[in-house]
């Protein structure tokens, strides 16, 4: 489990002065980055190895509303790891109100340079071993 706060900046709200929900696929998308680098593999590094991770699939419930200015924490924990395929569950809480504004999950798999899945296992054994030990310190 990581935690990450995204301080809602003015140009994120819509015309009715509230976060625009599209906006919260892109914080997930900052807490995943967060993620990864606290466990010692930032995207800059799977890169450098020819490795990315696209997004397979994402689902996002909103609960309250935010507005510009609000702090939100991002909880994300890895849920689900196959060794190919890796699923994120995300809880985005306002920090002023303590209100938990969505709730959300991501799926992810593992691409080479020539954009074919990979196990990740095969490949990257330290990297296989920090998932799936993020999948049991969550369950």
């Amino acid at each position: 489990m990581s935690k990450y706060i995204h301080k809602i900046n003015y140009y994120e709200t819509d015309k009715m002065g509230i976060t625009h929900h599209s906006n919260y696929i892109r914080f997930m998308e900052e807490a995943r980055m967060d993620l990864l680098t606290k466990i010692g593999y930032p995207m800059t590094r799977l890169e450098a190895e020819g490795i990315t991770s696209p997004v397979v699939s994402v689902n996002c419930d909103y609960k309250r509303t935010t507005t510009y200015g609000d702090e939100i924490e991002i909880e994300v924990k890895v849920s689900k790891y196959t060794g190919v395929k890796l699923t994120l569950c995300y809880s985005m809480t306002n920090v002023q109100s303590g209100e938990l504004a969505a709730t959300a999950t991501s799926s992810h798999c593992f691409i080479n340079a020539e954009k074919r899945p990979i196990p990740v296992k095969k490949y990257f054994l330290e990297l296989d071993e920090i998932l799936k030990k993020q999948v049991d310190s969550n369950n």
